[in-house]
């Protein structure tokens, strides 16, 4: 179908986190792609755009593919809220999220009452203060959202003393800086959304753990084609390395139809390409090797390496090193964050291609298709549909449409990260 025939309509997501800063959940997000007036996406319909969300999420794309393991957060307006659409949603996979639009009458309290008898999560949106025609709400929601940019550094420690008090679990919305984030955990909020955690804090002289040394080297080691024995020895240095690569290449992601046991077994089977690209996302990974969850950085990482991989078929067919660096791009993008280092410094000690410091330092005019496609991934991210039509409008080979059909497979080949799949009915 044409992009004239169809709604440019692709699902978004934004992460979740809880206090110990792993993965949680995901909102679900309606986006149309095309601008308001005011910047905001052109929803015109609300119930419209939730029910495309919905079909999108668990019709289309599957949930699994949508969310993987994590709850998907969905809005509900009104009109939603009394259509029988919602109750062929799966309890277990999504928390309801009453919007801020809808009036407490006795009717919507008695729904909601009576949708958490059916085994759905309720979490009410947007609160900057306590209503007294709210408290019903208030008093039966599981979850209490909290717009944070709604409210000054003076107004919002006295709500959430008082939102406290009615028990429920607080979650601040809206958090985009590392600051902010600080401030609400040391306020007692349990959940966080926003992508405050892929936003860098360069710290001047830093000095890189053991782990990260160790594979800077190694993947420079991959680049430089080093000895089969060599790569086996730097992995020695480290012993959680091995753990996570094995994690890493045997999970589902990987699509492999035997198990991966040992590190030169990974080497043999996967050959140096598919071994440089698990190096990169190695690094996000928990350097003991111990299974405390998906760092959310390199869920977003592998999104974004993915996606912008994907994308990379479609500006040049066919060119396996092309999209290779693509796919480089998207993981290394947010290396500063993790690393607390310059992109400068950290490309300095790596051999890589030209073209992909191009696009990870220069200026967007000055980026490369690689840079221009790195822009589209970030785009995706932001709640701002002017940011993704501006980027679009850089690559005319890219439309909406093939932009979410290819979200949806970086999503689902993200999620699958770290999920070990079951390769006895393969190997029947």
């Amino acid at each position: 179908m044409s992009e004239t025939q169809s709604p440019l309509i692709f699902l978004g997501r934004q992460p979740i986190l809880g206090r110990e800063q792993q993965l949680i959940a995901y909102e679900l997000l309606f986006r149309d792609g095309v601008p308001a007036a005011n910047g905001s996406a052109d929803i015109t319909d609300p119930t419209q755009a939730t029910a495309t969300v919905i079909t999108n999420a668990f019709t289309e794309l599957a949930a699994h593919a949508a969310l993987g393991p994590y709850t998907g957060y969905i809005n509900i307006d009104s009109d939603l809220l009394f259509s029988e659409l919602i109750e062929v949603l799966p309890p277990q996979l999504v928390v309801l999220e009453i919007l801020e639009s809808i009036s407490p009458t006795p009717e919507v309290v008695a729904r909601c009452h009576q949708l958490q008898d059916k085994g759905f999560m309720l979490a009410v949106d947007d609160i900057a203060q306590i209503e007294e025609a709210y408290r019903p709400l208030l008093e039966l929601t599981d979850i209490i959202k909290v717009d944070i940019l709604k409210l000054d550094a003076e107004r919002l420690p006295p709500l959430v003393t008082q939102l406290k008090k009615f028990g429920k679990k607080l979650l601040a919305e809206k958090v985009e800086t590392v600051k902010q984030h600080s401030q609400c955990q040391s306020l007692g909020f349990d959940l966080f959304q926003g992508y405050y955690f892929a936003q860098p804090t360069i710290i001047v002289g830093k000095k890189l753990n053991p782990t990260q040394v160790a594979l800077l080297r190694l993947l420079g080691m991959i680049m430089d084609d080093a000895d089969t024995s060599e790569i086996e020895n730097a992995f020695k240095v480290e012993p959680g390395l091995t753990v996570n690569m094995l994690r890493l290449t045997n999970s589902v992601s990987c699509g492999l139809s035997t198990k991966i046991t040992s590190l030169r077994h990974a080497i043999t089977i996967l050959g140096r390409r598919q071994l440089q690209r698990w190096l990169q996302l190695l690094i996000y990974t928990n350097p003991q090797g111990n299974a405390q969850g998906i760092n959310p950085l390199l869920q977003l990482a592998a999104t974004r390496g993915r996606l912008i991989e994907l994308l990379a078929d479609r500006v040049q067919p066919r060119n396996r090193e092309f999209s290779d660096h693509a796919f480089m791009v998207g993981i290394m993008s947010l290396m500063p964050t993790l690393l607390g280092m310059t992109m400068v410094d950290i490309l300095a000690q790596l051999p890589v291609a030209q073209r992909v410091k191009q696009a990870l330092i220069e200026q967007p005019e000055q980026s490369g298709q690689l840079g221009q496609l790195l822009l589209i991934a970030a785009a995706t991210e932001v709640t701002d549909p002017v940011e993704l039509e501006e980027a679009l409008h850089r690559v005319p080979a890219i439309n909406l449409d093939f932009l979410g059909k290819c979200l949806a497979r970086a999503f689902s080949w993200a999620n699958n990260l770290g999920q070990e799949q079951d390769t006895t009915a393969v190997e029947q």
